[in-house]
């Protein structure tokens, strides 16, 4: 590397001892209109039985999700998912594409959204305030649903491995069960109320990504896992039953895994990281890293 570049990345590294009320006013200054900060709802530290997302097999066959008590930390979660608004504001900063969302006055949750969409929108949001922002991940969006989370819904206890036809008919009846009359439009956020922590509209007809990559396991003749397989092409939804979809997909009716009915409409709601005076001075030096490189870059070039 030229010496003049070692020299100004050393000095852009030093950045990371500013204080951290100086850190990220920059960038708040530079990204014009920003959403109002989000109310953010504190979960305690808990401890959850939880059924394991992925999908398992059992001698080549579809077997239960494994459920396992599962610890908690502590965490803050956005009382309710991002809005479309909010979301616009990203596009409007050329750092977000349009949502596939019908436009609408009211205040609902962004919909028409891939994984991918809501990455952007976490890139923008957290360099624009100086804060790590995130998705949860499957056992966080557990712990927030509280009384509200479904998971899979469905059993394969009762399976007969040797006459297909049994699985057949407790997945029909199950999915009957759980099924709803359709009602894609986005609804206004607060519609769907809040649960026994706080949060809104969790099971809504909103599901919500999550950063949990899909696995497939392979489960022994013990129940043991043997092995797993992960996919990071694709991401676990929470919601009124979990759901599998690729990275890309906007539509979950148009692509994905999921028991029941297809999710209606995919969005997000966001963690705040906790550690906000570490992660500001890391978003700041990574973009005077990049404004370093782009310079020295130029400099060659001439």
């Amino acid at each position: 590397m030229h010496p003049h570049l070692i020299g100004l990345v050393a000095g852009a590294a030093a950045m990371i001892a500013v204080p951290a009320a100086i850190v990220g006013l920059s960038d708040n200054q530079r990204s014009g209109s920003l959403p109002a900060g989000p109310r953010k709802i504190e979960i305690a530290e808990s401890l959850i039985n939880y059924p394991l997302p992925g999908e398992f097999l059992a001698r080549g066959q579809p077997a239960a999700a494994p459920i396992e008590k599962r610890a908690v930390p502590a965490f803050r979660i956005t009382k309710q998912q991002v809005s479309l608004a909010d979301y616009n504001l990203c596009v409007a900063a050329g750092a977000c594409d349009a949502a596939d969302a019908t436009p609408s006055g009211e205040d609902v949750p962004v919909t028409g959204v891939s994984f991918l969409d809501a990455q952007a929108y976490i890139r923008w949001y957290s360099r624009a305030t100086g804060e790590a922002w995130r998705l949860p991940t499957a056992l966080e969006a557990a712990a927030a649903a509280a009384e509200r989370f479904a998971s899979d819904s469905f059993s394969a206890a009762a399976d007969d491995p040797a006459n297909p036809a049994v699985r057949w008919l407790r997945r029909y009846r199950e999915e009957a069960s759980v099924k709803r009359p359709a009602d894609p439009k986005p609804k206004q956020r607060g519609h769907y109320g809040r649960n026994s922590l706080g949060v809104e509209d969790f099971g809504g007809n909103v599901w919500e990504w999550t950063s949990t990559c899909y696995t497939r396991t392979a489960l022994g003749a013990d129940g043991v896992v043997e092995s797993i397989t992960d996919n990071c092409g694709a991401h676990v939804l929470e919601g009124r039953h979990r759901a599998y979809i690729s990275n890309f997909v906007r539509d979950g009716k148009s692509g994905g895994c999921a028991v029941g009915t297809p999710p209606e409409n995919l969005g997000f709601r966001l963690v705040l990281d906790s550690d906000s005076m570490i992660a500001r001075a890391r978003i700041r030096l990574l973009d005077v890293l990049q404004f370093v490189i782009g310079n020295a870059a130029r400099r060659n070039l001439s």
